[in-house]
């Protein structure tokens, strides 16, 4: 169900779009889709074409995705569409891997019954001296079509719309643009590194995609609630291109819970209305506002109380003497040393039970590195406090190994069987190999199984070496390689029975009592979010099969190389010391292959180490700002209830 700001209300005041926010990007794709379909049968029933505009990105993969189970369980025809794309890469080979009109045809032409006549994209081969002419041919067609019916969007992380970066005009239209530094970066988890980014695209203009009789901003995750907030509540400009949106009759934004956690209804409630005040509520209150005020919690006043707009928290709670104490000891309470809870201690508000010990922990790792990288300190301090520590790799990572290391790694391989002795005839076949369709591989061309199978080695080998780094015995590394993963291209299949399956398997022989997770889902090709999934799912069947030890498992979820948990929403911190902050970067740079050139890093340019190193002082620094003891660093979590 979506939550959407009511008509009159004083969310209102604030957002000058409509939104609606459905608990995740599923639910919100399924909305959208269904408005689609809704738009399309009724075109049908009066014998019109429906013109549609549609967006590529990661975004709409979802909403593509149930459109196509529509088409195939439900009868949803296409045959009355015509489409327009917003954009595309310039220069890139329409068969390219990252091309958008690949992309579509992947995602939605392939598998609907849309006339192919009717498809148009714009067209990244095209001359260079033809572009004006082709992007004047762009917005003719458009018109002809009777002009776009239901315009999708996505947003870019700098408000972009289409390839339209800060500063396009309102009035501009389809057109060959230079795209953002930022936005290269963003788009980089398609390439195997930013330089192979293309500098150049072909849009829409903005002034095209208003003429829209429709439109709909989706979008999904934490990286993109800052851009929400400024495009749906401050004042319309050229700077966040989205924001022009508000100049637009008929336009809504449907986003997940996580984008829409900046908007002030969400960010700071009490100042859009009436304020149910849970525990949760007003620690939320209290730390933002200590915060922004850059003051300790103990040390706030009534005055800062009725400043920040919290006068009815005191009126309802009484003095912020009481209210700062109660906010200054869920903080102190979430900081452990003992993040398998301390043995032989009866700690009520500890987070941890100190019962059983030890404890039979297993960590799942989306990637052959997230363990290390996400919870690198507590996972060193939960094997030396003596509990039973199993790590899960839940994926191979085989997409995240350069060429470059394969041939490294099949060059020592061959040079050791000559020195050991052995019959190298096959090793240097496998390589001689390898080197040909690297030398020859293509833009739109998948590596072969064995390519495929090296890379997960190298990654695995990394993996055996931290978790022996840790002291972790091998009995305890489970590979588990899940079928999701393994396309050999950056796009993966959805959650299998299979995985699942395999998931239960792994839980049932270790029988945790603590399992830790990533709960981060801003990685760019949707791993981790499809990794927790499984692991969710798995723990849902084992309890409801009734097995007795699921009782007593907790799950925990961790985040570090994509994004950190806010402050207000921890609920256990692990302190680390300098040499503890140390060891967890020598174990990071175990893992080689990730290391200076890293493939498909996302919009950071930091290596993982210097990610999970700053997040976790910054986590540090703002313990230390509310008051509380300061550490090198901590790491986060927040207890899942499944």
């Amino acid at each position: 169900m979506a939550k959407k700001a009511a008509s009159g209300n004083f969310a209102d005041s604030f957002e000058k779009i409509p939104v609606q926010i459905f608990p995740d990007q599923k639910e919100g794709s399924v909305s959208v889709a269904r408005q689609i379909a809704d738009f399309i049968r009724d075109k049908q029933k009066k014998k019109e074409k429906c013109v549609l505009g549609l967006a590529t990105g990661s975004t709409p993969k979802s909403l593509y995705g149930e459109l196509v189970r529509m088409h195939k369980e439900e009868k949803l025809s296409f045959k009355n569409v015509i489409s327009f794309n917003l954009d595309e890469y310039y220069p890139i080979d329409n068969v390219a891997l990252q091309s958008y009109n690949r992309f579509m045809k992947n995602q939605l032409f392939d598998h609907v019954d849309i006339n192919p006549k009717n498809i148009h994209i714009p067209n990244g081969e095209i001359n260079k001296e033809d572009i004006k002419e082709h992007c004047r041919q762009y917005e003719k067609m458009i018109k002809d079509a009777g002009g776009i019916d239901l315009q999708i969007l996505g947003i870019g992380n700098n408000g972009h719309i289409g390839f339209n970066e800060p500063g396009s005009g309102i009035y501009s239209k389809t057109r060959l643009i230079t795209l953002d530094n930022s936005t290269r970066i963003a788009n980089s988890y398609e390439f195997a590194n930013i330089s192979q980014v293309p500098r150049l695209a072909i849009t829409m203009g903005i002034n095209t995609i208003l003429q829209s009789k429709k439109i709909i901003l989706m979008a999904w995750g934490s990286s993109k609630a800052p851009v929400i907030k400024k495009a749906v509540e401050d004042d319309d400009t050229e700077h966040i291109p989205a924001s022009l949106l508000q100049n637009h009759d008929d336009v809504t934004f449907v986003v997940d819970e996580s984008a829409a956690a900046e908007l002030t209804r969400n960010k700071s409630p009490w100042l859009t209305g009436d304020c149910e005040w849970s525990k949760k509520m007003i620690k939320k209150a209290v730390v933002n506002m200590a915060l922004k005020l850059k003051k300790p919690v103990l040390s706030l006043t009534n005055s800062d109380y009725n400043e920040y707009g919290l006068s009815d928290l005191l009126v309802e709670k009484g003095e912020a003497y009481e209210i700062n104490l109660q906010v200054y000891y869920m903080l102190r309470d979430s900081i452990t040393g003992w993040p398998g809870g301390k043995p032989n201690a009866n700690i009520p508000a500890h987070p941890e039970r100190s019962s059983p010990y030890p404890k039979k922990v297993i960590i799942f790792s989306p990637h052959p590195d997230d363990d290390i990288i996400s919870m690198g300190g507590t996972f060193q301090r939960l094997h030396d406090q003596g509990h039973d520590v199993h790590v899960g790799y839940q994926t191979s990572g085989n997409i995240a190994v350069t060429d470059e290391f394969v041939t490294r790694y099949l060059d020592f391989a061959v040079g050791f069987e000559e020195i050991a002795g052995i019959n190298t005839s096959k090793s240097g076949k496998i390589l001689a190999d390898a080197r040909k369709f690297l030398a020859r591989k293509k833009s739109n061309q998948v590596d072969t199984p064995t390519i495929r199978s090296i890379k997960g080695l190298i990654r695995r080998g990394e993996a055996k070496a931290t978790c022996r780094y840790v002291g972790i015995p091998d009995e305890n590394i489970h590979f588990q390689n899940l079928p999701f993963y393994e396309t050999g291209t950056i796009e993966k299949k959805p959650m299998s029975e299979k995985d699942i399956k395999i998931t239960i398997e792994l839980l049932r022989k270790i029988q945790p009592q603590q399992v830790y997770c990533a709960g981060d889902f801003a990685d760019p090709h949707g791993t981790h979010i499809v990794c927790f999934n499984v692991v969710v799912e798995a723990l849902k069947r084992i309890k409801n099969d009734g097995d007795e030890w699921i009782s007593d498992c907790w799950l925990w979820l961790y985040k570090g190389a994509w994004q950190e948990w806010n402050i207000e929403e921890i609920e256990m911190a692990i302190p680390m010391s300098p040499d503890q902050v140390l060891k967890k970067r020598f174990g990071i740079f175990i893992h080689q292959s990730q290391k200076d050139m890293v493939p498909f890093q996302g919009s950071d340019s930091r290596e993982f180490w210097q990610r999970a190193e700053e997040r976790n002082a910054d986590t540090a620094n703002l313990y230390a700002d509310l008051g509380l003891t300061h550490y090198a660093a901590m790491e986060a979590f927040v207890r899942w209830h499944y």
